[in-house]
């Protein structure tokens, strides 16, 4: 961090122009100057991880090219010598890889079981399925986006522009999209489920496969569109103080608002249904079966992103980072245990099948694995 820059020669043709190129050096990504010109940089966001001072750094373009920043880095950002920053990095990085990992591996086991297993087959568990491809689409896709723009230390961030990191970056971005929508689909189900109202038919399922699918598509077309024309720069990795950003985060903010509500919505519901005065012998336990499975199901519905939700992309990244990178690469992973492997028809469908199998006969039948509740939410 403390060892300063030489000063970068100028090409050939950016002589003749009279101009400093771009340059990326490791910390900022310098855009085109011309000779005699002052440039002004802001401390990067990440510095906050460690200071909350941030100040800025600048540099002159001269005949013989860029001259060092000043003050330097880590007097300007006010950032220590010893700040193993790259540790820090690392870290998180092999937190979420971890997580993304587990998750992917875990939500795919999931996938197989409710698709192998025809008793299983619902419209339940066939929304419960696009969400576990969506959060495997998800982790696929983080993986792959690291490999494209992190494929090397030396990579040039200013002038690396490639079509395939470009896609890179749309695909991550839509898995991403497609995810939230699919938690928004989970949670209207759940609401409707609760209040009696969800229409059992193939179109209603269309809908929501419409509303998950769908709808990010068209938002990343929009946005695919926004960059090719109007800021097509770099990967399209760099969304900062960008308004065609909120082509992508505005549908992620506002779903995630709205599966807030309706979560509370679930609450409210939940508490009225289970007053002991209102409540009936019948549907008791079913009633206290759902709260619990409700409850545990809140923070996997995007909850947690609710306290960012409304806040700049680099407001308290250090939390973030934690929260949304950290925590959030095993949602997967808790979604595919809370519900699959944890779900009682599933493990009694799978003991039934275990059971022929050891048997080598189709005609004993556990007497628990007899009827399904395909009524129920889990």
């Amino acid at each position: 961090m403390t060892e300063e820059l030489p000063p970068i020669p100028d090409h050939s043709r950016m002589l003749t122009l009279q101009c400093c190129p771009p340059v990326w050096d490791s910390v900022v990504c310098w855009p085109m100057a011309a000779v005699g010109e002052t440039v002004h940089s802001t401390c990067p966001a990440v510095f906050s991880l460690f200071s909350n001072n941030t100040g800025k750094v600048s540099r002159n373009c001269t005949s013989a090219g860029w001259s060092h920043p000043f003050p330097p880095y880590h007097e300007a950002c006010s950032v220590e010598d010893d700040i193993p920053e790259e540790s820090y990095f690392a870290t998180v990085r092999l937190i979420y890889s971890v997580g993304y990992g587990a998750s992917l591996f875990s939500l795919t086991v999931a996938v197989v079981i409710l698709v192998f297993f025809r008793r299983l087959h619902c419209a339940r568990n066939y929304i419960h399925i696009q969400l576990f491809i969506s959060f495997i689409l998800k982790a696929a896709s983080v993986f792959i986006k690291d490999a494209t723009l992190f494929a090397g230390e030396d990579t040039d961030h200013c002038t690396l522009s490639t079509a395939a990191c470009k896609a890179s970056v749309v695909f991550c971005h839509y898995c991403v999209m497609s995810n939230f929508s699919w938690l928004l689909v989970e949670a209207v189900y759940l609401n409707s489920l609760l209040l009696s109202a969800f229409p059992r038919s193939r179109r209603c399922l269309w809908g929501f496969a419409l509303l998950g699918w769908g709808v990010p598509l068209v938002c990343i077309i929009l946005w695919i569109g926004s960059r090719v024309y109007f800021e097509d720069t770099e990967c399209w990795d760099i969304n900062e103080d960008s308004p065609y950003w909120w082509i992508i985060k505005g549908p992620i903010v506002v779903s995630i608002g709205i599966n807030f509500l309706l979560f509370m919505n679930i609450i409210r519901i939940l508490v009225q249904k289970l007053n002991p005065r209102l409540i009936q012998f019948n549907n008791s336990a079913q009633y206290r079966r759902l709260t619990k499975s409700t409850l545990l199901l809140i923070p996997l519905f995007g909850t947690h992103y609710v306290v960012f939700n409304f806040l700049p992309d680099y407001s308290n990244l250090s939390l973030r980072l934690c929260i949304e990178l950290c925590l959030g690469s095993f949602q997967g992973l808790i979604v595919a245990i809370l519900y699959c492997f944890l779900n009682q028809e599933v493990q009694n469908e799978v003991r039934m099948r275990w059971m022929r199998w050891q048997e080598g006969s189709y005609g004993v039948v556990p007497a628990g694995a007899k009827g399904s509740q395909m009524d129920t939410p889990f």
